[in-house]
């Protein structure tokens, strides 16, 4: 399938931008300015990107602890995101949701959450909203590969399949949780494959292929909106290093980690921009400068934002 260049470059721009936000986040924690964990999505930016560019306006996604992808690939604004990962008044939660909490009501961000597997049936309960309604409208869920082992993903699987909810399950699958390798917690590591016993369709793609994302999720979101019920989609892929910023992943093996950096989600985008369009190098260049002055721009912005103040944070406790 051929695909326009504006379309072509939004992804690209899309996939850059959270790069380059994760890579500058990591510099902003070895600083010392993020307090607490910071989780990259570095090597599965293509799942969020092609995801979030099948759903419509209105749809909602439901995020994880590793979540900065998906609210910016659902419209997310840096300067609001870089202020919460600093804990800055200005930030989305207004400081106090930090990276794993980030949620953008305005672009149907529901919300990211620090429990594995904690938002799966929140995006379950916003199915049955949907579906209650009457809209013509679906939700994603992302989850990990480590989420599938809490049983909140069996209960929530069979839920909206009995219910026939419009849900899509997207299981990012990068291989581990958190230092424990997927052969190691399934005898099937083919994850897709355990809805089956819940009657629920499901397919297993390459997550470092934002247009095989994007493709699966155009299918997902059909069958959401003509009644068909929930779809799981498993997005194999790899983390491009630990679980989180202090964790150096020296469980990874070097050669799997090499074929994967190799099989560079961001190189993929590239690559179907400039074999799909007439988009040139400084074409491109010009995309990523773009992005560099926003993240830059979102930095400084933030830096200057106060801190939450105490006394409103002490007078919210009190009242809620």
């Amino acid at each position: 399938m051929m695909y326009s260049r504006e379309f072509l470059e939004q992804l690209y721009s899309t996939i850059y931008t959270i790069r380059i936000f994760e890579t500058e986040c990591i510099k902003l924690y070895r600083q010392g300015l993020i307090i607490g964990y910071f989780h990259p999505y570095l090597g599965e930016e293509a799942i969020a990107t092609g995801v979030c560019a099948a759903l419509r306006p209105d749809d909602y996604i439901v995020s994880t602890h590793r979540g900065h992808g998906h609210c910016i690939a659902r419209g997310g604004q840096l300067k609001k995101m870089v202020a919460e990962v600093l804990g800055r008044e200005a930030g989305y939660c207004r400081g106090r949701g930090g990276s794993m909490h980030i949620a953008d009501i305005d672009t149907g961000n529901i919300g990211a959450n620090g429990i594995v597997g904690g938002g799966i049936p929140i995006g379950v309960g916003a199915g049955l909203g949907i579906s209650i309604r009457g809209s013509e409208q679906v939700v994603t869920i992302f989850f990990s590969d480590g989420a599938c082992n809490n049983g909140v993903f069996a209960e929530s699987l069979n839920l909206a399949a009995i219910w026939d909810l419009p849900v899509i399950f997207v299981l990012e699958n990068n291989q581990y949780a958190v230092s424990s390798p997927i052969e190691e917690m399934s005898r099937i590591p083919d994850l897709h494959k355990r809805s089956e016993g819940y009657g629920v369709e499901a397919s297993m793609i390459d997550g470092n292929d934002v247009l095989a994302v994007f493709e699966e999720t155009q299918k997902a979101v059909r069958a959401g909106c003509e009644g068909k019920g929930p779809v799981l989609i498993e997005a194999k892929t790899y983390r491009h290093g630990g679980h989180h910023v202090n964790d150096p992943g020296l469980y990874m093996p070097k050669d799997k980690l090499e074929y994967y950096k190799a099989h560079d989600p961001v190189t993929i985008a590239r690559e179907h921009l400039i074999s799909q369009s007439d988009c040139t190098e400084q074409d491109i260049a010009e995309i990523e400068e773009k992005a560099n002055r926003m993240m830059s721009e979102a930095v400084d912005y933030a830096k200057s934002c106060p801190q939450p103040s105490v006394e409103n944070f002490l007078e919210e406790v009190k009242h809620n």
